[in-house]
């Protein structure tokens, strides 16, 4: 647990009047700078920065139990968004009941694509079959920024090591006019694997069957020794990322 004397302590110069994101981001990021390591900087983005501003977009994956761990640790008011695409494994499903109830979540949210997009178009269900990336957006893209919608910032759990095309990932970015926060992107697999069992947290059950990273049920499968963490999603596809961690002015 942290302790009560780094929740309750807030960086020079931050009052508590209400920032605007872009200045939150400033704050955050000159901790960044200053060397604070990513779970500092999520304690005062939801504790002295961005109060009740915050809200964590979470795949209830194979890695999701760490970075929720920590956010409950902190507040476990903080809204917790789960993207219901209707395209999930059932392995998935009664993990994130599981994960909420063993944290204490106390916001866990599930949005879903709005019933007349999905008529109009998805009518039969298989549009990730001929247009992944149209499928992402109706079922994840949409809902995600309608959720978000009355929060300044978002905690994302994407790590650097996933993928070459998250190397480089900072801990804190501003994505169109909203702050987004990835403070564990500096941890690699084995750091993953040493916290979720140090913390005694339950795992995905379909990690043991070989889901190194875990979306919808018809867009994954399980990797091979040596794979990318990722090449199990979308495989045969140039597609790597579902759409949320888009360029900038996406959600």
């Amino acid at each position: 647990m942290l302790a009560d004397a780094q929740i309750d302590r807030r960086p020079a110069g931050v009052s508590s009047g209400r920032l605007e994101p872009v200045a939150a981001f400033d704050r955050l990021r000159a901790l960044e700078l200053a060397g604070a390591d990513g779970r500092e900087i999520l304690l005062h983005a939801i504790r002295t920065i961005l109060p009740g501003r915050v809200a964590a977009v979470s795949s209830f994956g194979a890695e999701s139990a760490v970075l929720l761990s920590l956010i409950a640790e902190i507040d476990p008011t903080v809204p917790v968004i789960f993207l219901q695409t209707g395209k999930h494994f059932a392995e998935t499903l009664a993990y994130r009941d599981e994960l909420v109830a063993h944290l204490g979540l106390r916001d866990a949210r599930a949005v879903a694509p709005q019933p007349q997009a999905l008529a109009d178009r998805d009518p039969t269900g298989e549009l990730w079959y001929y247009d992944s990336d149209a499928c992402c957006g109706l079922r994840k893209v949409q809902p995600l920024g309608r959720a978000l919608a009355p929060f300044d910032a978002w905690i994302s759990g994407r790590k650097r090591f996933q993928s070459a095309t998250r190397s480089s990932l900072p801990f804190v970015e501003l994505v169109g006019e909203r702050v987004k926060l990835n403070p564990i992107a500096d941890w690699d697999g084995a750091r993953v694997r040493a916290e979720l069992q140090r913390r005694r947290l339950p795992a995905h059950p379909l990690v043991q069957r070989g889901y190194a990273s875990i979306g919808c049920a018809v867009c994954t499968r399980a990797v091979g020794a040596g794979e990318d963490a990722r090449a199990g999603r979308w495989a045969g596809q140039a597609k790597v990322e579902c759409g949320i961690h888009g360029s900038p002015g996406s959600p």
